[in-house]
C-alpha cells in the first residue's frame, strides 16, 4: 500500500511542474477529480534560474504550515506555488500537499504526503553566515520549537532537516596559510555547537 501511494504521490509531483504548458487542460473535469486546490504564483516568466531544485518530503500533509515556517525564518522568502490533491481510491485515498518556496534565493520543493520518510545527516543544507550575529539568528530559529542542536556548526529543525550554519570567515580560518591558525580553528570546532567565531582565532 505504501509503495503504490508513493509511486502516484511522486507521479503528481513530477508532472506539477509541467502545469503551466498545459492549461487547457486544467478545464477538464477529470483532472479536477484529483485537485482539490491550487495556489500558484508560479510561471514560466517568473521560475528562478536554478537547474537543480531540491525537494524535502515532510512527515505531515499540511505544505502551508512548512511554509509559514521556513518563510518566518527566511524573511526575503516567498512562495511561489501551492497545491493541495487527493490520492485516488486505488492508491489508498487520502490528501497530500505540494509546495514551492523561494528562500536566500533558493528555490525548493516541499511534499508534504505523510510520515512514510525521515532526514538524516546524510543531507543538509549549508547556511553561509556574513557573521557571528547572523549565524545566531539562523542557529536560534532552526533549533526553537522542536528544533535540535548538534554538533560543529549542525542542528536539525522541527522537521528534522539538517542545517549547517557557517560563517564565511571560518573557511579562511580553517584553510589558512598558518597551520596554527588551522589547527586552533579544527580544535575548537570539536568542543563547540553553535560555531563561535571568537573561540576560534
Amino acid at each position: 500500500m505504501k509503495k503504490i501511494i508513493f509511486i502516484t504521490t511522486i507521479f503528481t509531483f513530477l508532472t506539477m511542474s509541467c502545469s503551466n504548458l498545459n492549461k487547457k487542460e486544467k478545464n477538464d473535469d477529470s483532472s479536477k477529480d484529483n485537485i482539490v486546490k491550487n495556489d500558484s504564483i508560479k510561471s514560466s516568466e517568473n521560475m528562478i534560474e536554478q537547474k537543480i531544485t531540491p525537494c524535502i518530503w515532510v512527515e505531515t500533509t499540511d505544505a502551508k504550515e512548512v511554509i509559514d515556517y521556513y518563510l518566518s525564518i527566511f524573511k526575503d522568502g516567498k512562495m511561489k506555488e501551492h497545491h493541495q490533491y487527493k490520492n485516488p481510491p486505488e492508491a489508498g485515498g487520502g490528501n497530500f500537499e505540494t509546495a514551492i518556496i523561494e528562500i536566500a534565493g533558493m528555490e525548493l520543493s516541499i511534499l508534504a504526503a505523510g510520515p512514510f520518510f525521515k532526514f538524516n545527516e546524510s543531507v543538509s543544507f549549508v547556511i553561509n553566515t556574513k557573521d557571528q550575529k547572523e549565524t545566531d539568528y539562523y542557529w536560534d530559529a532552526l533549533t526553537a520549537n522542536g528544533g535540535q542542536e548538534g554538533s560543529c556548526g549542525w542542528c536539525k529543525d522541527k522537521y528534522g532537516l539538517s542545517w549547517q550554519i557557517v560563517p564565511v570567515e571560518y573557511f579562511d580560518l580553517i584553510n589558512s596559510n598558518n597551520p596554527k591558525v588551522r589547527e586552533k580553528a579544527l580544535k575548537n570546532t570539536l568542543t563547540q555547537k553553535k560555531i563561535i567565531l571568537s573561540e576560534l582565532k
